[in-house]
């Protein structure tokens, strides 16, 4: 009897230590590489209580996710966020991402335009590489005694706002002037010549615009200082910082320019050698729902691809953007699509011309 007992707990034994050993080598975790305040802590607490996935989350920018990825030729994460323009040249030289089963993405809570956008810019050979997740743009921020006046970007060179303008010598300045002077930049960046025509004809408006330019900007903490002291009242600059203004002055507010916003949208990628591609999807279908999506807006303070999420985000973001941004203004958004070789250069020759000219 003694015997069949400790044969029993023996037994028994064995099966809770099977049992433990199981529980540790099927445990499940989702490898986020990302960037901070796309990841909050509630919202990881809360995916993992409802998948009983456990996520570790990596923050990142775009040089590093490639560089990572690179190195480990698409292995060391399940789900990464690079910029929609990072990816098709960065896949066509280091084949670290696989390609977006769209069966599996619930497109339906996602915003079409920027599906399209994300779609467009990430295919490569027939498969697509991204997801739309966080976006923003570039635009004017205006006071309101300028706003009828400053609707476009090249507004800014209205006599009207002379000595109180400020922009970037950068590429978002050649680019939102492309537009708004009837150009489109994006569709010539496969055509050098056509390209350099656009760019030409911008360079001549920037030089005759000099005298209107308080300061060209190159940080944003010295852009807002000169918004807040009425300095300067028309800028170009991002939404985010138009919204934080318009929290402490309602007269100064983010405008979407008539020819559109210039957009940029960081995506959901799948990397080539991904251990769990069925958490990836999970994560991407949990945060992209309204409510979700909107405590990634409230922690990052930029929008998500989520259709209706703006609903619940804090009141006074919410309404900040709703103010710049009806659906019109949305589907007009102008996607950075991802740069061909060699552009870098040209433009900078061309802000290096701007700069210098008297």
């Amino acid at each position: 009897m003694k015997a069949r007992q400790e044969w029993r707990q023996l037994a028994a034994g064995l099966m809770v230590g099977a049992l433990g050993f199981s529980g540790t080598t099927s445990a499940e975790e989702l490898r986020l590489i990302t960037w901070g305040g796309y990841a909050p802590d509630d919202v990881v607490a809360q995916f993992e209580e409802e998948t009983g996935i456990d996520v570790k989350v990596t923050l990142s920018n775009n040089e590093d996710m490639i560089s990572k990825l690179r190195a480990t030729g698409g292995a060391g994460f399940d789900l990464a966020q690079p910029s929609q323009d990072r990816i098709v040249g960065v896949q066509r030289q280091f084949n670290i991402y696989k390609p977006i089963d769209f069966s599996r993405v619930n497109t339906d809570q996602l915003q079409p335009s920027m599906v399209k956008a994300t779609r467009d810019s990430t295919e490569l050979e027939g498969e697509y590489y991204g997801v739309p997740s966080v976006w923003g743009t570039s635009g004017l921020i205006v006071h309101d005694s300028v706003a009828d006046q400053v609707t476009d970007y090249t507004d800014l060179c209205d006599p009207s706002v002379a000595g109180q303008v400020s922009y970037r010598l950068k590429r978002p300045t050649l680019i939102g002037f492309g537009f708004a002077m009837g150009l489109d930049p994006f569709a010539a960046y496969n055509d050098r010549d056509e390209y350099e025509s656009i760019l030409a004809k911008v360079e001549d408006q920037l030089i005759d615009c000099k005298s209107n330019v308080k300061t060209y900007w190159t940080g944003g903490d010295q852009l807002l200082a000169l918004l807040r002291t009425g300095e300067v009242t028309a800028a170009m600059a991002w939404d985010a910082g138009g919204w934080k203004l318009n929290a402490e002055n309602p007269d100064i507010r983010f405008v979407a320019p008539e020819s559109g916003a210039l957009g940029w949208i960081d995506t959901f990628a799948i990397p080539r050698r991904s251990e769990n591609e069925a958490a990836a999807y999970q994560w991407i279908n949990f945060v992209m729902q309204p409510e979700i999506a909107a405590k990634i807006t409230n922690a990052s303070g930029n929008f998500t691809a989520s259709k209706g999420a703006d609903e619940y985000v804090r009141a006074e973001l919410r309404g900040a953007y709703r103010a710049s941004f009806d659906q019109q203004a949305i589907d007009n958004i102008k996607w950075y699509p991802p740069v061909p070789p060699g552009l870098e250069t040209v433009e900078g020759q061309v802000l290096d011309r701007v700069q210098a000219a008297n």
